[in-house]
């Protein structure tokens, strides 16, 4: 194997062929050399260059330093080792010869044999691989971060690639040492974990890889909130087997397998550890926390009866992490009071067979109400407490979900009602004037963050909760429901005197215990004890009580308003219930979150969208601020385009963005937003205070995934390989013809977007955080390749059978359609190639052309269809086959084709991309490009009923592109003899009439016959309703006007041709013949308002592919010009140079360097004028540049006599005189100059006059009327 020539894997270095290191000097020429070789030798722009060199700090002069070190480079490797191409610099080497390539291409090739099982070839690709890197991948560059670390992530892939082939070979030993460092590096990557399992497995070390086991189940707890994934469940399941067969003695890791109870655990402990109050051993198998001193929480020394296993000792403990904010086990808070410790707490009854609650990765719901001011269902003050409220002396902990429902720490312990008295009552127990009114009746609790937006969202509520008693709030998850429900709550909370109530119904996995953690969270029950599992929830009073009649009595009479915060995996109990207690308690309101509705009479649905843009950047503002100090989202334009693309990316969902914000810690926005493609392990960096399910953005979409059906797990697979949504009939090709009712499913259960989509339909769409998670599910069951065969399949026939439509009175509403399914079509194009299905491509491709010329999407089209021809034939290969005629479109079936039609589909795609070569324009120049544009020209001949037809009516741009002006003539007269002959062909009669006066306008003597074509086009087009058309052939019009000077007119039709076109939102079309009106405004006296139209086009211009871009800054820059304002001009033609990909090329080369000489004469540079006038001349005796501009050479010669009647004082005012004879006989006949052409020709006949004296000018002018242009421009 050849050595490589570039290291890119760690620090940047090139080498000789024989090993030895080049000498590349200084940090800039190592990032240089970086840059290329990332590309594999492609070019790279010289703008990208400057971007990634100096990263984001160019030097003032940034192209004249590239250039200097490219020069510095080119000196170091040679001068053939750095290539100029296409705008930009390349290196010369193939992929192969850079370790970065070389090191994929191995890999690849270990992980397939690997795949294959074919061990021993999978190590030395995997050997060979790896021993490339030999630092940090891209060292050198100076942002090295986000492709540095996609590097490091196919590095670490093919490290475990090749553990696993030496633990296969037996070699377990001998790994051990890497993995065990590879898992310390990279401590929560399972894989990498399971593989050190397994090998301390094969090397006898059963004892130590059970040890590793739980200390990577501590470590994903603390770290993730989560538990182990089920390959290192299912491989703890072997070890525990495997110890108990080799010593008898068992895990020693308690009783639990795979996250199920084992036979023998007791109850309240999932591993069997133990059972103590709150934990005492918890799931994590951290030891107990104990509070400082006193009882435990069952109120009873050393807390006996506290646990799940009733009657077990226990020690004690604090009930949780209360508001520190400490994660299990990591030490108590010493400064409060321990549970039980001050009078007026309620005990947790012992031998009643209830436990305390206990904190594990599922914490509880809020457990009672305020301890500050408990009632019994009277409302009578309950004994022990200081003021005979029942409100205790001091605060008692609290598990992490009761705090969640606890009041805030600022409320008054001694002014508090009892949860359930009524105002009046608590007026009756007196309270003492000058004191402090009591505090809001409830058991919200204080919100320890800011909240950003939604004050509409607010004030919507809270007109709903007037409006209807019970309000649903519908999202996904993470978009803030729970919030917004308790802020809306909070801001309406006069309107319920006798409280606002919270019940958090997360942890409730039982329906039955629905009404049982109500009941609690609203203060109605005495004691209570929540867990996680179906059987963790049990009365501590009086058992017997049915708790739906407790509740409907304890909310009968009062004004209340109850919050029933995630109903969605309880959502029939907690529909039955809310419907019981909203016909029971007729001064009741309740407000409930969810992620599909209760579906209970009356039920008012507010659906929480995400944020939008500007609001989802104040929270990742506030909320990064808190996780980074002085963060600001707009620090820079980098900064602000990455947050705003990471607000983006993530739909807006605040539970996302505030994980994303968590990140800003360790990582750049703009690392961030990079790595959102691998979302699910970026953010993982949730509170630990919140429920497990919010910790992470996997867990939050994992919760949803679980309470589907399977028929809805489908649907959701199925829709996540669409883009940008779906109609029905689209999801029911993809998904199933019973697809409607899982469909209607996912949409009430917030996993499915559905809006309607202005023409009708409804139209389905999953946020990207969604679709990602469903593509994953999708590719776990295999069946991904079925899936978007179907999708496939489908868009191709939409756009196949649509394309007819974009013709004539349908045009706007096909148009519409395909813009919106833009994205699916893209997505099976995508597809079509991945799978290298060069029909179905070709299809797609044939029926989308016009659509996309029509767009002006001019380099979609030329880029999908260069993919293509890759994957078949050239069929301008030679020998030359003729065309056969073929009278019906190729795409008039569907694939497969045989024969002529498959032949003249591939054709078709290489036609589509010769006529949208507009940015590559140069490469018809080189000798292949001429072989290419002759065997087009050999191919077809004028008349063939294909050559009258989009696609095959562009071959005659082959021609063109040649320059033969005459046989592009015939061509498309035959196409129109044609047309006219054949029935059907029709609108294919005004195409062709259209292009022939586009043709004819060229030329003043042509121009009658343009016009009248114009007409006979546009009459048809009209009669068909063809926008596009219309608006097309009053162009054609309108040039023919300005041709022969008619500018008013022309001025009229370009407006009734804009006035098409923006009907039918061509906006680049509108933006060309923007700039053409402004032109002819310009010559017909309003020049005022034809410059101010042409600075808004450039305004609002698209980029550099932008149609209307180029003429516009050609048309300005002469207007600047000619009124003296030349540095302005300058510009234009500076930035035309900079911005227009073709400026290069030989036709626009002349237009701009005709444009700089005029400027430089009008600023007495004369030298510098004639310099580049002999340039545009050498350009504009090329055939193309005559057929396009045939007055061009006249021009040229007129500026190059205004230059030389004042170079060197006057001496060469004889050649001047010459060039105006040239110039005047090298006019097309019957011409009509503009007015900038008139005025720099009387301009330069005056100077030429002035300098030879009329009789000498006279003679040297009839001189130059014989001369031929090749020798007029030899005297300049």
């Amino acid at each position: 194997m050849d050595p490589v020539r570039y290291r890119i894997l760690g620090t940047t270095q090139a080498l000789r062929p024989d090993g030895t290191p080049v000498p590349v000097g200084g940090a800039r020429l190592r990032a240089l050399l970086t840059v290329l070789a990332l590309r594999g030798g492609r070019a790279v722009p010289v703008s990208r260059l400057v971007e990634e060199v100096w990263d984001g700090d160019p030097p003032a002069d940034a192209s004249g330093a590239l250039q200097a070190l490219v020069g510095r480079l080119r000196r170091a490797l040679g001068a053939d080792a750095v290539v100029s191409a296409e705008g930009g610099y390349r290196l010369a080497a193939a992929p192969e010869d850079i370790d970065l390539y070389r090191f994929e291409r191995l890999a690849g090739e270990g992980t397939r044999a690997l795949a294959d099982g074919d061990l021993a070839k999978a190590a030395v690709a995997l050997d060979d691989a790896l021993a490339l890197w030999h630092g940090p991948a891209l060292a050198d560059l100076p942002d090295r971060t986000a492709e540095a670390a996609r590097q490091e992530t196919r590095r670490l892939d093919a490290l475990r690639a090749r553990h696993t082939a030496a633990l296969a070979l037996g070699h377990a030993e001998h790994a051990l040492p890497e993995l065990t460092a590879l898992c310390d590096t990279h401590p929560l990557d399972e894989p990498l974990q399971a593989l050190r399992l397994r090998a301390l497995r094969d090397a006898g070390r059963t004892a130590e890889a059970l040890a590793a086991y739980d200390a990577v189940r501590r470590l994903l707890a603390d770290r993730l909130g989560s538990d182990p994934g089920r390959e290192l469940r299912a491989l703890h399941g072997e070890l525990l087997r495997s110890g108990a067969d080799t010593d008898g003695g068992g895990a020693g890791q308690g009783a639990r397998d795979g996250g199920r109870f084992a036979p023998g655990a007791r109850r309240g402990s999932r591993d069997g550890r133990g059972a103590g109050v709150d934990g005492a051993a918890d799931v994590e198998g951290r030891p107990p926390r104990f509070a400082g001193g006193g009882a435990g929480a069952s109120g009873m020394p050393g807390g006996a009866g506290a646990g799940w296993g009733a009657g077990t000792p226990a020690a004690p403990s604090d009930t949780g992490t209360g508001t520190s904010g400490r994660a299990p086990g990591e030490g108590a808070d010493t400064s409060r009071p321990a549970p039980g410790a001050g009078p007026g707490v309620r005990r947790w009854p012992s031998g009643s067979g209830a436990g305390a609650p206990r904190t594990s990765t599922h914490p509880a719901v809020p457990a009672a109400p305020d301890p500050r001011a408990p009632a019994d269902q009277s409302g009578a003050p309950v004994p022990g407490s200081p003021d005979g409220s029942g409100a205790p002396s001091a605060p008692r902990a609290r598990t992490a979900a009761a705090a969640d429902a606890a009041p805030g720490p600022l409320h008054s312990l001694d002014s508090r009602t009892g949860p359930g008295e009524p105002p009046a009552q608590a007026r009756a127990a007196g309270t003492r004037p000058g004191t402090a009114p009591a505090p809001p009746t409830g058991n919200l609790r204080a919100r320890l963050t800011s909240f950003v937006g939604r004050e509409a969202d607010i004030d919507a509520i809270r007109g709903d909760l007037t409006a209807a008693r019970l309000v649903t709030l519908l999202g996904p998850g993470g978009a803030g429901k729970t919030r917004l429900s308790q802020e809306a709550a909070e801001s309406g909370r006069d309107a319920a005197p006798d409280g606002v109530w919270l019940a958090e119904l997360a942890p409730v996995d039982d329906p039955q215990a629905v009404p049982e953690a109500v009941l609690t969270a609203v203060g109605a029950r005495e004691t209570v004890l929540y867990g996680a599992g179906a059987e963790a929830m049990r009365a501590g009073s009086d058992r017997h009580d049915d708790p739906v009649e407790r509740l409907a009595e304890h909310c009968g009479k009062r004004r209340m308003l109850l919050i029933l915060d995630n109903c969605e995996h309880v959502v029939e109990a907690a529909a039955r219930l809310v419907e019981e207690l909203l016909e029971r308690c007729p001064a009741l309101t309740v407000l409930a979150t969810s992620r599909e509705p209760l579906g209970v009479p009356g039920e008012l649905l507010r659906p929480v969208d995400p944020l939008p843009e500007p609001v989802a950047l104040r929270l990742l503002a506030d909320r990064g601020a808190a996780a980074r100090p002085g963060f600001r989202t707009d620090t820079d334009e980098e900064t602000a385009a990455a947050c705003a693309e990471i607000c983006r990316r993530l739909d807006g969902l605040p539970l996302a963005i505030e994980l994303a914000a968590a990140r800003l810690r360790v990582l750049t926005p703009r690392q961030i937003a990079d790595r959102l493609d691998d979302r699910f392990r970026l953010l993982t960096s949730g509170s630990r205070t919140v429920l497990p399910r919010q910790q992470t953005l996997r867990a939050v979409v994992d919760w949803s995934w679980e309470l589907l059906d399977e028929d809805e797990r489908d649907v959701l697979r199925g829709l996540s390989v669409f883009a940008g949504g779906c109609e029905l009939a689209a999801a029911e090709a993809v998904c199933g013809p019973g697809a409607l009712e899982a469909l209607g499913s996912l949409v009430d259960k917030s996993l499915v977007v559905a809006a309607p989509s202005g023409d009708g339909e409804m139209r389905y769409r999953l946020l990207e955080t969604v679709a990602e998670y469903a593509a994953e599910r999708l590719d776990e069951t295999g069946g991904r390749a079925e899936v978007e065969r179907a999708h496939l399949t489908y868009y191709r026939e939409l756009a196949r059978t649509g394309e007819p439509s974009l013709r004539g009175a349908g045009q706007l509403a096909a148009i519409r359609r395909l813009e919106r399914e833009s994205e699916n079509i893209r997505a099976a194009l995508h597809h079509a190639v991945a799978v290298r299905d060069e029909q179905e491509a070709m299809c797609l491709v044939l029926s989308m052309a016009w659509y996309w010329l029509m767009r002006d999407q001019r380099v979609v089209a030329r880029n999908w269809a260069r993919e293509i021809q890759d994957l078949g034939p050239d069929p301008f290969s030679e020998p030359v086959r003729p065309a056969a005629p073929m009278w019906e479109r190729c795409i008039t079936t569907p694939p497969p084709w045989t024969g002529e039609v498959l032949a003249e589909a591939r054709r078709g795609v290489h036609l589509v991309h010769l006529a949208c070569m507009d940015t590559e324009l140069e490469a018809w120049q080189s000798p292949e490009g001429q072989r290419k544009l002759r065997a087009v020209g050999g191919t077809y001949r004028p008349g063939l009923p294909q050559g009258c037809r989009f696609p095959g009516s562009l071959w005659f741009y082959a021609v063109l592109l040649t320059g033969d002006l005459e046989r592009v003539r015939t061509i498309i007269d035959a196409a129109v003899d044609t047309c006219r002959g054949v029935p059907g062909y029709e609108w294919d009669l005004a195409a062709n009439l259209q292009m022939r006066a586009n043709l004819l306008a060229n030329r003043t003597e042509w121009s009658g016959d343009a016009t009248r074509d114009a007409d006979e086009s546009l009459a048809i087009y009209r009669r068909l309703g063809d926008l596009w058309g219309t608006a097309e052939a009053l162009a054609a019009r309108a040039e023919a006007h300005e041709r022969r000077g008619e500018y008013r007119m022309a001025a009229a039709d370009y407006e009734a041709a804009l006035e098409s076109a923006a009907h039918l939102g061509a906006r680049g079309h509108t933006g060309v013949l923007k700039a053409r009106l402004a032109s002819v405004l310009i010559e017909a006296g309003e020049a005022e308002r034809g410059e101010r139209l042409l600075r808004e086009v450039l305004d609002q211009a698209g980029g550099p592919h932008d149609q209307s871009m180029p003429f516009a800054r050609l048309i300005l820059a002469g207007r600047l010009g000619m009124t003296g304002r030349v540095p302005e001009a300058r510009e234009q033609l500076r930035l035309l140079r900079e911005q227009f990909k073709i400026a290069h090329f030989i036709v626009f080369d002349a237009f701009i360097l005709g444009a700089e000489a005029w400027l430089d004469a009008a600023d007495g540079r004369y030298p510098e004028s004639l310099e580049r006038i002999r340039g545009a001349l050498e350009r504009a005796e090329d055939p193309l540049s005559q057929a396009i501009a045939p007055q061009m050479r006249s021009g040229y010669l007129t500026t190059a006599a205004y230059a030389l009647a004042r170079v060197d004082g006057g001496s060469r005012a004889h050649d001047a005189a010459r060039c105006l004879g040239a110039a005047d006989a090298l006019l097309p006949p019957r011409h009509v100059p503009s007015s900038q052409e008139r005025e720099v020709y009387e301009r330069a006949v005056a100077g030429t006059r002035a300098a030879l004296g009329d009789a000498a000018y006279e003679a040297a002018y009839a001189e130059g009327g014989g001369l031929s242009s090749v020798e007029a421009a030899a005297l300049v």
